[in-house]
C-alpha cells in the first residue's frame, strides 16, 4: 500500500511538473501582436520578414543580444511561427565537436530555422566551420590528419540561423559581422510594460490580479518579463495558500518573504550596497576587494548584481572602483527604518 501510495504521488508530482512546463510554453506570444515591447525591434522583424516571404526565400541570419530574461528566445520562436517553418534549437555550449554542427546542418530541410542560444560560447575551431554555412550555404569538413588529410564541401539547403547571446563582446568579429545587418539589442521594459506582460500571463494562468497587485509586481521585476512572470506565479502560490485573490496586500507579503523590496533588490543586492557602504564608506573600493568581502565570485557581481544596480544608478563604476551613490545611501537607510 505505501508503495503504491509513494507510485501515486511520484506521478502527480510528474503531472503537476508537466503541467507548469506546459503552461511556462503558454506565457509566450503567439504572434507579433500579442508581443509586448522593443518596438522598434519588432517593426524591423516585421519588415524583414514580410520582404523574405515576398521572394520566397528564408530571412537574413539574425542575432539578438541583451541581458537575460528579455525575450530572445520568444522572438526566434515568433519569427519561426510567423514564417511558417520548422526550428531546430540547440545551445553553443552543447556543440562540443565538429561532427556536432555538422550532424545539425545537414538534417536541417530547405527553408528551416537553426536557433543557437549562448551562441558566444562556441569553440574557435567550430565557428569557423558555421561561416561557409552562413555565407554560401556549404559546409566544408576536414576527414583525416597530416598529409592524407582532404576536404569534403556538401551543399546545405537554404536555412535561416537565429542567434542569442547575453555577452555580445565575446563573439569573435569574423561571426558577428556574418549577421550583416541584422543585429538587435533588446531593451530593459517600461514599468507599464512589464504591467501588461503580467496582466496577460495572469489571465492565461487564469489568476484574478488586482490593478494595485499587478502594478506593483511590475515595480519589483527589475525590468524584465522573466522575473515579472516568476514573481507573479510566485504570489500565485502565496495567495492559493492564503486562499485569496492577488491582492496588492498579498503581493507585498509575498515578496517580503521572498525578500524582494519596491526597487527589486534581492538579499545579494542589498548585501553589496551594505557592504560598499558600511565596510568602505561608499567607496571607491576595487572589485577584487568587494568580493573578497562578500565572499562571492567578481564575475558573479559584475554579471548578476551591478547591471541592475548600475541602471537604478545607485552605484557607479570609477577608475579607482566601485562607488555607491546618494540614492543607494537613501535607499540602504529606508530598508533598515523598515526592518525596525
Amino acid at each position: 500500500m505505501q508503495k503504491l501510495a509513494k507510485e501515486k504521488i511520484k506521478t502527480e508530482a510528474d503531472v503537476g511538473a508537466r503541467r507548469d512546463a506546459f503552461l511556462d510554453a503558454a506565457l509566450r506570444p503567439a504572434s507579433f501582436d500579442e508581443y509586448t515591447g522593443q518596438k522598434q525591434v519588432t517593426e524591423n522583424l516585421k519588415i524583414l520578414l514580410g520582404a523574405a516571404r515576398e521572394r520566397s526565400h528564408p530571412p537574413e541570419h539574425i542575432l539578438f543580444y541583451g541581458p537575460p530574461g528579455l525575450g530572445k528566445t520568444t522572438l526566434a520562436h515568433l519569427i519561426a511561427k510567423e514564417m511558417g517553418a520548422q526550428m531546430k534549437s540547440t545551445s553553443g555550449p552543447a556543440i562540443e565537436k565538429v561532427g556536432d554542427l555538422a550532424s545539425i546542418l545537414t538534417n536541417l530541410s530547405a527553408g528551416d530555422i537553426l536557433f543557437i542560444d549562448e551562441i558566444h560560447r562556441l569553440n574557435r575551431s567550430i565557428e569557423e566551420v558555421l561561416y561557409p554555412a552562413m555565407e554560401s550555404g556549404e559546409l566544408h569538413i576536414i576527414i583525416g590528419k597530416g598529409p592524407s588529410a582532404r576536404t569534403i564541401q556538401l551543399e546545405l539547403p537554404p536555412f535561416t540561423l537565429l542567434a542569442a547571446t547575453t555577452r555580445i563582446a565575446l563573439l569573435s568579429s569574423p561571426l558577428r559581422s556574418r549577421f550583416g545587418g541584422g543585429v538587435f539589442r533588446l531593451e530593459f521594459y517600461a514599468p507599464q510594460e512589464i504591467e501588461k506582460i503580467i496582466r496577460r500571463s495572469a489571465g492565461l494562468l487564469k489568476i484574478k490580479i488586482e490593478t494595485g497587485a499587478a502594478r506593483e509586481i511590475a515595480a519589483r521585476s527589475r525590468a524584465t518579463p522573466r522575473v515579472g512572470n516568476y514573481l507573479l506565479k510566485r504570489c500565485r502560490d502565496f495567495a492559493q495558500l492564503r486562499r485569496g485573490a492577488l491582492t496588492e496586500k498579498i503581493v507585498e507579503e509575498a515578496l517580503a518573504l521572498l525578500g524582494i523590496d519596491e526597487l527589486g533588490l534581492n538579499a545579494s543586492d542589498r548585501s553589496l550596497l551594505q557592504t560598499l557602504i558600511e565596510k568602505f564608506g561608499g567607496g571607491p573600493v576595487g572589485l577584487n576587494t568587494l568580493s573578497a568581502a562578500l565572499s562571492e565570485e567578481q564575475e558573479t557581481l559584475e554579471e548578476v548584481n551591478e547591471p541592475y544596480l548600475l541602471q537604478l544608478g545607485l552605484i557607479e563604476r570609477t577608475p579607482r572602483g566601485r562607488r555607491a551613490t546618494p540614492k543607494a545611501h537613501e535607499h540602504i537607510r529606508g530598508v533598515k527604518q523598515t526592518l525596525v
